[in-house]
């Protein structure tokens, strides 16, 4: 089957057969090929109408069809009460997504879930992952100024201490720290004889930062997922 151009390869498996429940013993397994399909990006942003409340609001993706994680792994529980904890350990566990909001401002963000911890029921489970800059710091703005190199601040502002301004310095001072995001993950389906198991997700992670120099908005994300326990 011809893969190139038709987006498939951004779908994550299925599952023929099987349960509509958990249906995993007690044990301790290792939970390969954790695949999370977003279906939906909101993000929180005031409303068009003026005066408007905050609220997540649809957008319109303006990246291509990339924004699938896949192929994570990490030790995965189940305990002796129902609950189950997952670790997350390696695989491509972050892409950068661009969407935009219908009044046309474009919010960029990694979408990610490294170094998840995500515990509970099979039902409701989920933990705070790392959400890594969006840029390292050795990227350099259109004036020149990064994190670890490049100008301190703009070449065309005086030297005596303009661009130590208030209004200035969040622009000359980059800012690569990393910030948390939170995700809920439900288990929809599931077949022992092959150890599959699939489910629905939603997180809500912080977007880019432009280095510290504006402030994130919560982005929500909705989708689903497919992983293999061995």
């Amino acid at each position: 089957m011809e893969v190139k151009g038709t987006g498939t390869a951004n779908q994550r498996p299925t599952i023929d057969g099987g349960v509509d429940s958990f249906a995993f013993k007690t044990g301790s397994y290792n939970m390969k090929k954790f695949c999370l399909e977003p279906t939906s990006f909101t993000v929180k942003a005031e409303g068009v109408a003026k005066n408007a409340p905050p609220e997540f609001q649809n957008t319109k993706l303006m990246t291509r069809l990339t924004y699938t994680l896949d192929e994570i792994e990490g030790p995965f529980d189940v305990s002796s009460d129902g609950t189950v904890k997952f670790v997350e350990k390696d695989g491509i566990d972050y892409a950068t997504v661009t969407v935009q909001l219908p009044g046309g401002e474009r919010v960029p963000f990694l979408f990610t879930i490294k170094q998840l911890v995500a515990a509970g029921k099979p039902e409701n489970f989920g933990g705070e992952f790392l959400v890594p800059s969006y840029r390292g710091s050795s990227f350099l703005d259109p004036k020149g100024r990064g994190g670890s190199t490049g100008y301190d601040n703009a070449v065309a502002l005086p030297a005596r201490g303009r661009g130590d301004e208030e209004e200035l310095k969040k622009e000359n001072i980059k800012d690569t720290s990393s910030s948390t995001g939170k995700i809920t993950l439900s288990v929809t389906k599931s077949k022992p004889q092959s150890g599959e198991v699939i489910g629905v997700f939603e997180s809500i992670q912080p977007s880019d930062t432009d280095l510290g120099a504006k402030a994130p908005k919560d982005v929500k994300i909705q989708g689903v997922w497919y992983a293999q326990l061995e």
